[in-house]
């Protein structure tokens, strides 16, 4: 597996050369959020705004009025519980290009309960005009700025960092899940880092006689895949979602939606944070301590077939872990 390193901070310099209206601000947390690049580089297109995102959003929807496409780049959890109005009344209300970088997305943080934004999807999805996105892989992060940028209104990003394997040779489609593995027994749903969780238990499942389909998805609002939905109606055993978000409106809570209103009977099984605060840990401690993990997906895959897998943990792959005190800073504050 190719492991890279400071992936948004080298494509943002690249990407962003020849579009002189893309500016990006910061809220103290330059270095963190990959953007210290891009300020070396660009300097008169950067705007440090300190630890002031109000200001900072109600700054940004201003210069998206005057034509210009301002990049937010801030923690996820400091985007939408601090500025909440100002998103939805600068740069929702209006419908202009403000694009929020948010980094740090639930259980990648030991920062515990103030720096995990567990509810983000729920609560940005909800805003009317929002586009909700999120980068599972090195390759997603490279191709998520251009896909928000061609989107013709706000955007929030869930953004990874650090050091990130590379699971996907596709680039990100806006709108279109990736179909990983192919199955009519059961269906598997995730998003974000959890994909490298089911891609471990998918190997797995064939061997005991389970087929199942994978789906990673990146666009989370709009939610319409149809595709999704029709292969869950034909399965055996319906759906099972995982997500690094409460499962109180995220991923699952998407799914249980489409799947009422489609008339889709099937039992739907949400893996997630639960209704719930996390404390400070490491991802790997977080991620099993919460039943995010592929032993938690195995316990469901169980509970919804009715019978017990033969799986012990040398059938299962490695998951790549970065240290957390690297110069990366993949989960550090």
């Amino acid at each position: 597996m190719e492991i890279c390193k400071r992936v948004h901070a080298k494509n943002l310099v690249h990407w962003a050369k020849d579009k002189p209206e893309v500016l990006v601000l910061s809220a103290d947390l330059t270095s963190s959020c990959e953007a210290d690049a891009f300020r070396d580089t660009y300097p008169s297109r950067f705007f440090s705004m300190g630890i002031a995102e109000q200001n900072m959003l109600g700054f940004a929807g201003g210069l998206a009025r005057e034509g210009w496409i301002p990049f937010v780049h801030t923690f996820a959890v400091f985007i939408y519980r601090r500025a909440l109005d100002q998103i939805a009344m600068s740069a929702a209300y209006p419908n202009l290009p403000v694009k929020l970088v948010g980094f740090l997305p639930g259980v990648t943080t030991p920062g515990g309960a103030t720096h995990q934004a567990i509810e983000d999807i729920a609560v940005m999805r909800a805003l009317p005009n929002m586009t909700v996105l999120e980068t599972g892989d090195a390759t997603e992060v490279e191709n998520v700025l251009q896909i928000a940028y061609e989107i013709d209104g706000p955007v929030y990003i869930r953004m990874l960092r650090g050091e990130l394997p590379r699971l996907f040779s596709e680039p990100m489609q806006f709108g279109k899940a990736r179909k990983l593995t192919e199955g009519d027994d059961l269906v598997l749903v995730s998003s974000g880092l959890c994909t490298e969780e089911c891609l471990r238990t998918v190997k797995v499942l064939e061997a005991n006689g389970i087929r199942a389909a994978l789906y990673h998805i990146s666009t989370l609002k709009p939610f319409s895949y149809p595709e999704i939905i029709d292969n869950i109606a034909r399965s055996r055993y319906g759906v099972i979602s995982l997500e690094n978000h409460t499962v109180i409106g995220g991923l699952g809570s998407c799914l249980a939606e489409c799947m009422a209103e489609a008339g889709v009977g099937k039992k739907l099984i949400r893996l997630g944070i639960q209704d719930q605060f996390l404390h400070g840990a490491s991802r790997k401690y977080l991620m099993h301590e919460y039943h995010m993990d592929v032993w938690a997906l195995l316990e469901a895959i169980e509970k919804a077939v009715g019978s017990k897998l033969n799986v012990q943990e040398a059938d299962i792959g490695e998951v790549f872990l970065p240290e957390a005190l690297s110069d990366a800073k993949p989960e550090a504050l």
